[in-house]
């Protein structure tokens, strides 16, 4: 059986460079073939005995060597292929999309109000692609201590994957994309549900407790369900479960900080005019520190 495929779309910036290192992790850590791939409009049919002079493609080419050479510094023995495509980036990597095990994308930092009104390659690949696609910062955060340190910055929670899950209907091809990442990192899952509390349970003075201690267990239940096909499936992976009375967007903020992965879902059948990224994975695009992987299912 031929091993599967890891692309990461390359545009020569640093986050598309910081993208090419995590899948070579990645694809190295699946036993998987990495695919670096650049897709350029004006890509140009050369002869074999061009001079460098005039090869109009040397930029391009120059540009994935680059990646490829940082990657082989830390993977001498992962199997690359180096794929120049004569096309429009978007196209290009819906059609990888179609072919991989995943796409992994740089992502940029965008400001409140940029993040809301601003489209770009990787937000219209997430939200059209048949596949996983897994957006990626540029810059390492600084280590956090994992024990106070003496000017009281608080300690960061173990390293795990954090996946954030609705139960509003089916989502298991995002489950088991969340659980075969925790499993093929030996790391545990921390499965969170966000659920706002209903009006009733808000009084003048306050919440009622009982209402929201009501609400919380019901979807205890319902959440511990949801997951206990695949602890079956995965019985080495340690699952902690997380029920917020809170929107799934404060949720996840609330609780993904420390985490190696996110996996957040996004679904393929949408109302006509609603966008096709949902808020839930929007909000992770363009404000979670860490890598997230955005899971497409039914």
């Amino acid at each position: 059986m031929e091993p599967d495929i890891i692309t990461v779309g390359l545009d020569g910036s640093p986050e598309s460079l910081a993208a090419a290192q995590w899948a070579a992790d990645e694809a190295d850590r699946r036993q998987s073939v990495l695919r670096l791939l650049h897709a350029w409009i004006l890509l140009a049919a050369e002869a074999a005995d061009t001079p460098p002079e005039r090869d109009q493609n040397a930029a391009a080419r120059q540009l994935v060597r680059r990646a490829a050479d940082e990657v082989r510094e830390r993977h001498p023995h992962l199997q690359i292929i180096e794929d120049l495509v004569g096309s429009e980036a978007e196209p290009a990597l819906l059609r990888a999309a179609g072919e991989s095990l995943m796409v992994v994308l740089g992502s940029r930092a965008l400001g409140t109000w940029e993040s809301y009104v601003l489209g770009d390659v990787s937000l219209n690949v997430v939200g059209r692609a048949e596949g996983p696609v897994v957006l990626v910062r540029a810059a390492e955060r600084a280590k956090t201590p994992r024990h106070a340190s003496a000017d009281g910055t608080p300690p960061a929670p173990d390293p795990r994957v954090v996946v954030g899950v609705g139960l509003n209907g089916p989502c298991d091809r995002m489950i088991g994309f969340a659980f075969d990442a925790a499993a093929s990192r030996g790391l545990p899952l921390q499965a969170v549900h966000g659920r706002p509390l209903p009006v009733q349970a808000y009084t003048p003075w306050g919440i009622d407790p009982d209402a929201a201690t009501e609400l919380t267990k019901e979807a205890e239940i319902e959440l511990r369900d949801a997951l206990r096909p695949w602890c079956e499936r995965f019985p080495g992976v340690l699952v902690q479960e997380t029920v917020l009375p809170e929107s799934p967007t404060r949720a996840l903020v609330q609780t993904v900080f420390g985490a190696e992965l996110l996996v957040v879902g996004r679904r393929r059948h949408r109302p006509l005019l609603a966008p096709r990224v949902g808020p839930v994975a929007h909000a992770a695009i363009h404000h979670v520190t860490c890598p997230v992987a955005v899971v497409p299912h039914d």
